[in-house]
């Protein structure tokens, strides 16, 4: 079996083969309700009733094509019936084929054509569908030495053995108009009720935010549950070492509250993730910066902070970006640098925020040039808000130094 054969035999094999076949079948079913209107449709039920069906619903589509829905239903029907393969969310978006109604006149105009190839070439394939089996009737009627008379056919007066061999050919002829009709229409499909350059773009932003916040997601959980598992790790092992109890009270008080407070942070980004997003206003601001320090000192460092301006009016986002800041400032002290003296700034004022942490060397949380998660989210961060930070040795300590304009 040749190649090409064997293709045809597997389209032919294939249910998208039927279903684009149906799909141009129902086309017809406007024409024949306005050949029901029209008198005299169906009265020589010949070629000219086909050319009735296919002319009288003109109108008609035209003014169904200014409804927006119609779209929308339109191309459900395609992605169904002309695209193969299963149907679910992932599969219909990358049909090609979209289900949002028409929202501006390219659209209505668009939808006109595809409504009126759609109408032609269904008519055309239901006419092929009805008188091609017929044809092969009379071949057969004629081969078996009976003259034929069928509707809609020319006669047969003088049947003989030899139309038998032209039995098959009307069904062929049928079979290879369907494959080309599905496959031609399946493509204008793509072309007449494809995405609009709008509709690409909303597609477009939409798939950017859905990156943004997973990326967001990713370093909450960095920041959030990465800084309460190190202040977790240092208390412990500082009060395995120490040895007093009311050291080790202290810990675990820490511990219970740092737990705690992780446990909310996971909680808000487990709704994130099952798109019920938490309100900005439920996740914690730099006047709660206090309790970041408390960590730190609980873990056995010793924190000087300096904390001036109006912290409380600063804008959400930043101050909300703010707190993550210097939260995984301190988490990096912590976990490579261990219970040192850490100085903390934090100062609003003058159209600027200014975070700076710093703690002694050589104990660095990372080489200079190096760039871990931790610090990398912190210079996306200043990025994204139109500032900057700089992270590296300054002075004879370590240093994390984030400037951010405030608006006016």
């Amino acid at each position: 079996m040749t190649a090409p054969l064997a293709s045809v035999v597997r389209r032919l094999g294939r249910p998208v083969t039927y279903t684009r076949w149906l799909h141009l079948l129902m086309a017809t079913v406007a024409g024949v309700l306005a050949g029901f209107l029209h008198a005299g449709t169906f009265r020589t039920g010949g070629w000219e009733t086909w050319l009735w069906i296919a002319v009288l619903p003109v109108p008609l589509v035209l003014v169904a094509a200014l409804v927006p829905v119609v779209r929308r239903i339109e191309g459900l029907q395609a992605q169904l019936l002309l695209t193969p393969g299963p149907h679910g969310p992932e599969q219909r978006a990358a049909s090609g084929i979209s289900t949002i109604p028409a929202a501006r006149r390219h659209d209505r105009v668009r939808t006109a054509g595809w409504l009126l190839l759609r109408l032609e070439t269904g008519v055309a394939v239901t006419a092929l569908t009805v008188q091609l089996p017929v044809l092969t009737v009379a071949f057969a009627m004629a081969a078996a030495g009976r003259p034929s008379h069928l509707k809609g056919l020319p006669a047969i007066e003088a049947p003989h053995w030899w139309y038998g061999l032209f039995v098959p050919l009307p069904l062929v002829l049928l079979l290879a108009v369907v494959l080309g009709a599905g496959s031609l229409m399946a493509r204008a499909a793509r072309l007449l009720l494809g995405p609009s350059a709008a509709e690409r773009l909303a597609a477009l932003e939409a798939r950017t935010e859905r990156l943004l916040a997973h990326n967001r997601l990713a370093q909450e959980l960095h920041d959030s549950i990465g800084h309460a598992l190190t202040v977790t790790v240092v208390q412990a092992g500082a009060a395995r070492a120490a040895g007093a109890p009311e050291f080790t009270d202290r810990a675990l008080a820490a511990i219970e509250e740092t737990g705690r407070q992780a446990l909310g942070d996971l909680e808000r980004a487990l709704a994130l993730l099952r798109e019920d997003a938490p309100r900005p206003a439920d996740r914690p601001l730099l006047t709660e910066a206090e309790r970041l320090l408390e960590s730190a000192r609980a873990a056995g460092s010793t924190v000087s902070a300096e904390l001036s301006g109006p912290l409380a009016d600063l804008p959400g986002p930043i101050s909300r970006e703010g707190y993550r800041m210097v939260q995984e400032a301190l988490t990096n002290v912590l976990r490579h640098a261990g219970p040192v003296p850490v100085s903390v700034r934090i100062a609003a004022g003058g159209g600027v925020l200014e975070l700076d942490v710093r703690n002694p060397l050589p104990a660095a949380p990372e080489s200079p040039g190096s760039g871990g998660r931790g610090l990398r989210g912190i210079r996306e961060r200043a990025t994204l808000l139109g500032g900057e930070a700089r992270t590296g040795p300054a002075d004879g300590a370590w240093r994390v130094s984030v400037r951010l304009p405030l608006p006016a």
